[in-house]
């Protein structure tokens, strides 16, 4: 820091001179007129508080920090100010003047700081940074400053006020000339206002007549379909009649005429179908139905209704991917297989050799759906005019197929009704794949999808209480525990989890912090806080990273949604055994294959209990009561049938679960249906041996026992 000079305060026309060597200090370092202008008035309104309320004081100039700052330092001579907080807020009111003195000093600097302790002298700092474009500052240049400033004599205040005067008209001046400027921008305000308005008032006119035109179209088009389903039901009747030969017999020509006359009417009804459904679509009128079902069942309703469409011989073929793992939709089975039906339909229609393969995946909430071929593909110029009413692209095989050119326009509109949407990817000559993406639960539902298991509550399953206000986050919860040992209990309130929790205790609470409406914090507190739920333990499963916050108010787990099948089963179960042993008995026959799975089992913390047949199974589970058990169903003395069955007829061995674990095929071949029924009903999963053996293949026997509700994670 270099001190450039110290001015001391006795008299008023030491006020002045202090803005006159503020004015003369900011010059010489390059500030802009207006910064010099500020910069005096700021000083010298402090230098004129020191003088007035303290009797004078001291200031001090120099220029320190990196980057550069001119700062000013005033300091009066008595103790300090008495309603400081007041002053600096605006809200004091001074008896000499308005008291707004330092609080107009504060705008007009880049950096402001005042010390003002009780029974001291009050110490106030300015500043401002040096300009962008002056020079860095030398020590030697400094000196050279600080010389200059003390050789100059002061001039004679009376000069000094009248070019603060002059400055201040000058102000007046050019604030009066930015008044103008605002007059007339304000001026121009309204005039482009006026013509907003009157733009605004045109669209709504124009807006007004497109949708009363859209209205027409869509109500031509329903009456127009609804008036040629009955000629064209007629004209189809007539035809297969004809051809059926009902009335006679007919001449070759006249058959192959009648032909004509049926494909032209099937082509027509086609048409007025489609057109019906996309007018219902735009006036709002199409209801969703949804209802739970299986993608795998709607890939096999497709895969018979859309055989037909294979020319016999026909070097293009249909496959359909085998849809594992996903979890049961809940939308309008029908509008989805519309979708897709038009998809392979078209897909089969622009392909002349190869294949056509329908998918599906899960991604999150969404089920992704899609067709992919083998065909001509779509130009990327085209790819969005495939979606615009009646327009079919022109190609060499258009003229061969017939269309409408309403399907993929239809099916846009059907998946945006699910809650959904649809993608195209393609590339001339190399094929095109068609997708909708749909959540999983339809997301406009009024009525909850169907939870099960219902009450009442399973002797055999441990009750999971799930505090959740979004159906679809219900439904998905539902899903991951089925096939485990536990069973959900949904509670979309506050009010229903605490007539939940009168009327059963839950092996673990799930809740959502963010509720509609309801403060999930408040009852997290509520559940640590009463002797009666304190010891569950409480999983908190939210959108937002709240994690310390929720341990802190004493949450016994933490997850963001959304959350996957195994990872909330690991956690439910980590809770819920809070760190108990773990035991899980192996019935088999086979000493090596026993072996091989406590090999695969080495790296879990389960302590592993031996059976080499069905009875010492028996005898063992009864006795030592393990967490689950590995059964195998072919032994030599009593099968493991019979010990699956009197494993659930004892009251102590009811509720292990149980997982299948046998070297045979379990079809028809080799058990009756009542076998299978059994199996599936008593057993937590049924696992090929042949499977588990092969090198890397462990997930499924990890994932069956983290269902069981062992932690497999030391």
């Amino acid at each position: 820091m270099t001190t450039l000079f110290t001015l001391t305060v006795h008299y008023e026309q030491d006020v002045v001179q202090s803005r006159q060597r503020t004015r003369e200090l900011a010059e010489q370092l390059s500030f802009e007129t207006q910064d010099q202008v500020r910069l005096a008035t700021a000083v010298s309104e402090l230098a004129r508080n020191a003088f007035q309320y303290a009797g004078g004081g001291t200031v001090a100039y120099s220029v320190e920090g990196d980057p550069q700052m001119f700062l000013v330092r005033v300091q009066d001579q008595r103790v300090g100010i008495p309603h400081r907080d007041d002053v600096l807020e605006g809200r004091y009111a001074s008896s000499t003047g308005i008291g707004v003195g330092i609080v107009g000093t504060r705008r007009l600097v880049d950096f402001f700081e005042i010390e003002s302790p009780p029974d001291e002298r009050t110490t106030v700092i300015v500043g401002k940074w040096l300009p962008k474009q002056a020079p860095i500052l030398t020590a030697s240049h400094l000196q050279q400053l600080r010389e200059a400033v003390m050789a100059r004599s002061p001039q004679n205040p009376y000069d000094e006020i009248q070019r603060q005067n002059q400055e201040l008209l000058r102000a007046m001046a050019d604030l009066r000339k930015r008044e103008e400027e605002l007059t007339q921008l304000n001026q121009e305000l309204e005039d482009t206002n006026r013509g907003v308005v009157a733009l605004y008032a045109e669209l709504d006119e124009k807006a007004n007549a497109l949708q009363q035109a859209n209205e027409l179209k869509t109500r031509f088009l329903s009456n127009m379909s609804h008036e040629f389903r009955t000629p064209l039901n007629s004209v189809l009747s007539l035809s297969r009649m004809l051809l059926a030969r009902m009335d006679g017999d007919l001449t070759a020509e006249q058959e192959k005429q009648v032909t004509f006359i049926q494909h032209a009417a099937d082509g027509l009804s086609e048409l007025v179908n489609d057109l019906l459904d996309l007018a219902k679509v735009e006036a709002g009128k199409t209801e969703v139905r949804p209802s739970a079902f299986a993608v795998s069942d709607l890939f096999g309703t497709l895969r018979g209704m859309l055989r037909p469409l294979l020319v016999e011989g026909a070097s293009v073929a249909l496959i359909f991917e085998e849809p594992d793992g996903l979890p049961t939709l809940y939308s309008d089975e029908g509008k989805v297989a519309q979708i897709i039906r038009n998809f392979i339909s078209n897909a089969l229609k622009f392909t002349e050799q190869g294949e056509v393969r329908v998918s599906a995946r899960k991604t999150d909430h969404l089920i992704t759906l899609s067709v992919s071929d083998t065909g001509i593909g779509i130009t990327p110029d085209d790819q969005e005019r495939i979606f615009e009413d009646f327009v079919q692209i022109e190609s060499h095989l258009q003229k061969q197929v017939k269309g409408t050119g309403l399907g993929l326009p239809l099916s846009r509109k059907l998946a945006e009704l699910l809650g959904g949407s649809l993608s195209v990817r393609s590339q001339p000559g190399q094929g095109s794949m068609f997708a909708v993406t749909l959540p999983i639960v339809y997301p406009h539902v009024t009525e909850r999808p169907p939870l099960q298991p219902p009450t009442p509550l399973k002797a055999t399953h441990l009750p999971i209480l799930a505090v959740e206000d979004h159906t679809e986050t219900l439904f998905i919860y539902e899903k991951h525990l089925q096939e485990s040992r536990y069973q959900l209990i949904a509670a979309r309130t506050l009010a229903e989890a605490r007539q939940a929790l009168q009327q059963l205790r839950p092996a673990a609470i799930v809740l959502d912090i963010l509720l509609d409406r309801q403060n999930g914090w408040t009852f997290l507190r509520e559940l640590k806080s009463d002797d009666a739920t304190r010891a569950i333990p409480v999983l908190v499963i939210t959108v937002v990273d709240n994690e310390k916050q929720a341990l802190a108010l004493g949450a016994d787990g933490f997850l963001i949604k959304p959350v996957e099948r195994l990872p909330l089963l690991n956690k439910i179960n980590t809770l819920v055994k809070q760190g108990n042993a773990q035991t899980l008995l192996l019935i088999d026959d086979d000493p090596a294959y026993r072996y091989v799975v406590k090999q695969v089992l080495a790296s879990t913390p389960l302590q592993i209990l031996e059976a080499a047949n069905g009875q010492e199974g028996l005898a063992l589970a009864e006795r030592e009561q393990p967490e689950a058990i590995l059964l195998d169903l072919e032994m030599p003395d009593v099968n493991g049938l019979a010990v699956l069955d009197r494993l659930k007829e004892t009251a102590t061995t009811r509720s292990i679960p149980v997982i299948i674990h046998s070297s045979i095929q379990l079809d028809a071949e080799q058990l009756d249906a009542e076998a299978q029924r059994r199996l599936a009903a008593q057993s937590i999963a049924i696992l090929s041996k042949e499977t588990t053996a092969q090198a890397g293949a462990t997930t499924p026997l990890r994932a069956a026992l983290v269902r069981a509700g062992l932690v497999l994670d030391a």
